[in-house]
């Protein structure tokens, strides 16, 4: 498995868990949906996060909820380009949540570091957008169906086999235009028409995803799934249960989680370090001389 996701201004070393913190500059997130719809609010939100050890932003100008339904590009640009302006200032990589190929280009012409797209480039002209990107990092997430129709007809049969065979030829479909390999993750998009029993069979059978041989990114945080298994109803108030599944999903071979809950996370990735650290350590003073 690759140690670095080479993105457009940084290598970033996957040797090590990496926090990318959700900014939602959207009303209608299902989660904190206009919290941050300005501005000013939104960028004291990305230093915040930094400040509680993210290690990527990742900045979004559209709701992919269940039933959401898209945003004119015009909107999401409005949102999006004051954030960008001031975020790619910050000194961490930033990833936007978009599926338009417009919003890519702009985006990437302001500095932007990664693209995170829940069709997986399968918008046209996405791919030539990334593609004409010397070195922009780029996150294929899995879907079914769309927005606003995923959840009435969820998936069907192996969702693993399924989702792990539709990543795979995505990313070598980009590779296919000139994208080098080290430039992909892949997330198998947790919720996005699946059942609470699939989301947790991609969870436990996570190392099918990956033998493909690309980096996993995991977004469990808040997710609806988890209030099924917990019985909290609230989406804000499933911090323990996000906590939870994000360091499953680490231990399980993740090496990018997207998170709602900043310090919360990277205090248990600490935790869960300092262990392995000293298992490293004991099984090394267990050699023989």
């Amino acid at each position: 498995m690759r140690s670095v996701w080479q993105t457009s201004r940084f290598a970033i070393d996957l040797r090590v868990p990496q926090v990318m913190g959700i900014v939602n500059l959207t009303p209608d997130s299902f989660s904190d949906g206009g919290e941050n719809v300005r501005p000013e609010v939104a960028l004291r939100h990305c230093e915040r996060l930094i400040g509680q050890g993210a290690h990527i932003l990742d900045i979004g100008g559209e709701s992919t909820r269940p039933g959401s339904p898209p945003v004119p590009l015009e909107l999401e640009l409005q949102r999006l380009l004051p954030v960008v302006h001031e975020a790619v200032k910050f000194g961490v990589p930033v990833s936007i949540d978009t599926y338009k190929p417009e919003v890519m280009r702009v985006v990437l012409d302001l500095g932007i570091d990664i693209v995170n797209d829940v069709w997986a480039l399968r918008q046209p002209g996405a791919r030539e957008a990334v593609a004409a990107h010397p070195s922009c990092g780029v996150c294929l997430m899995h879907m079914h169906r769309e927005p606003r129709t995923m959840q009435t007809a969820p998936m069907t049969g192996d969702v693993v086999a399924q989702v792990t065979s539709f990543l795979t030829q995505c990313a070598e479909e980009l590779r296919a235009f000139g994208v080098d390999a080290a430039r992909i993750v892949l997330d198998p998009g947790i919720g996005f028409g699946k059942t609470a029993s699939q989301n947790f069979a991609l969870l436990a059978r996570q190392a099918e995803l990956l033998a493909a041989g690309y980096p996993v990114l995991a977004g469990w945080s808040r997710k609806s799934t988890l209030g099924t298994v917990s019985g909290i109803g609230t989406a804000s108030q499933r911090v323990l249960p996000s906590v939870a599944a994000a360091l499953l999903a680490v231990e399980r071979g993740a090496r990018i989680v997207r998170v709602h809950d900043v310090a919360q996370t990277v205090g248990a990735l600490a935790v869960w370090q300092a262990m392995h650290a000293e298992e490293t350590q004991q099984q090394w003073s267990e050699l023989p001389p």
